[in-house]
């Protein structure tokens, strides 16, 4: 029998492992009745699967974040004084412009006034924004957790329960496809973590600059954007909840347990592709790229492939775009829009197609060439009817007039006298 002073000593599930008996001899059970080592092994994977799940939930949607709690902690404080004395320098600067074009009256008044007043909401809202995320991540860590164990429609819940009551839940087979794909799950949730609470880090830290920017007269269209994309970070979990309906259709079967969940990691990896800016595309990609080289087994690649698409570079077409933007092509427009709240112009990246981007745009284009092509033909035909056969097209029969000038009868010439050439070209009048 194990010690249980050293037991204690345990977290969970590893300090349950050491107080039960994990059967023997000396275990209820495990002597002449048979079945104890098989009934505590059922336990076990219970309560692993169950120490899964809780994981899981844990790192989708934690309650703690990696950004700053308060505006005066040592991370944010640098980015606050920054952002703060940005937002005065930016503010100095249209009070002077102003100044020096009084003369052109109430525009320029009206425009220091809604710079005085940004400024002060600006320099407002730096000091809130880090409770304000805080508060914004606990509520949304609590709906979520709500959300996926209240209901027992929810995916982890069904799988908790069919890990008790479902057909195969005796069948280790069974049992261990529902293992394998939590741990599957439990890999893709800590690269939401990883990817979410950096992502938050960066974009908090961001705050004061972006904010400075509304000193220069109310642009809000860095902040927007900002605000877009953190808002994306932090509701980015509740995109499981796109599997909810499926959930019905799974209960009772560890299998189609198993299958949804990977149907999950994979919306997962969608998320992170699109909601995550900047460093999501890349980890998707990688991941993708990592997996492809492995394997070669077909659904984990269409996995791989439906969680992180092939993109190309933005093609700058009068038509409209086509494909989805880079993670540099959005990197450097997000940039440029920060950058044209301050009132600077950013150098436009130049467009170009990559050689599956050029093939795909010409199957695109080619019908609609075809049917220019046809247009011209008859158009070509429709002409050259009504030029060989003008009355059956319902033309004038006159005759054409002469392109050129109308040449004119050179003068009789009179005796000893040499007849004058004739120009080679049109004539002008004499100048006067």
């Amino acid at each position: 029998m194990p010690d249980n002073d050293n037991c204690r000593r345990l977290d969970e599930p590893a300090r349950s492992y050491c107080e039960g008996d994990t059967g023997g001899s000396g275990g209820s059970g495990g002597g002449s009745g048979g079945g104890g080592v098989t009934d505590n092994a059922v336990v076990s994977v219970k309560e692993l699967a169950d120490s899964l799940v809780k994981h899981i939930t844990a790192q989708l949607a934690p309650g703690k974040t990696w950004a700053p709690e308060k505006a005066d902690s040592g991370i944010y404080a640098e980015f606050l004084w920054l952002g703060q004395h940005l937002t005065v320098a930016i503010f100095i600067c249209v009070v002077v412009v102003c100044a020096l074009t009084a003369w052109q009256g109430a525009p320029r008044l009206r425009q220091m006034g809604t710079s005085t007043g940004w400024a002060l909401v600006a320099v407002a809202g730096m000091a809130s924004i880090p409770g304000a995320v805080m508060l914004l991540n606990k509520a949304v860590s609590a709906a979520f957790t709500t959300a996926f164990n209240s209901d027992e429609a929810t995916l982890f819940k069904t799988i908790s329960n069919d890990m008790e009551r479902a057909a195969d839940a005796d069948n280790p087979l069974g049992i261990l496809i529902i293992i394998a794909a939590l741990v599957v799950a439990l890999a893709f949730s800590a690269l939401v973590f990883m990817t979410r609470q950096l992502g938050i880090l960066v974009f908090v830290c961001m705050a004061p600059l972006v904010l400075a920017s509304l000193a220069r007269g109310g642009d809000t269209s860095a902040v927007r954007a900002w605000a877009g994309r953190l808002l994306g970070l932090m509701f980015a979990p509740f995109a499981l909840l796109l599997i909810a309906p499926f959930v019905q259709f799974a209960e009772g079967s560890l299998v189609v347990d198993a299958v949804l969940l990977v149907a999950a990691d994979a919306l997962v990896l969608r998320m992170i592709f699109h909601g995550v800016p900047y460093i999501g595309p890349r980890v998707a990609g990688a991941a993708r790229a990592l997996v492809e080289s492995r394997t070669d087994h077909p659904v984990a690649r269409a996995v791989v492939r439906a969680g992180a698409p092939t993109v190309y570079e933005q093609e700058n077409v009068p038509r409209g775009p086509r494909t989805v933007d880079t993670p540099g092509r959005a990197a450097s427009r997000d940039g440029g829009v920060l950058l044209a709240a301050y009132g600077l112009k950013q150098q436009q990246r130049p467009g170009h197609l990559t050689a599956a981007s050029m093939v795909a745009k010409v199957h695109h284009e080619a019908p609609r060439r075809a049917q220019a092509a046809q247009a011209r033909r008859e158009a070509w035909a429709a002409a050259s009817q009504q030029v060989s056969n003008p009355r059956a097209a319902g033309g004038p029969t006159a005759t054409p007039a002469p392109s050129g000038p109308v040449p004119q009868p050179a003068p009789p010439a009179g005796p000893g006298t040499a007849p004058a050439p004739r120009p080679s070209g049109p004539t002008r009048p004499n100048n006067p």
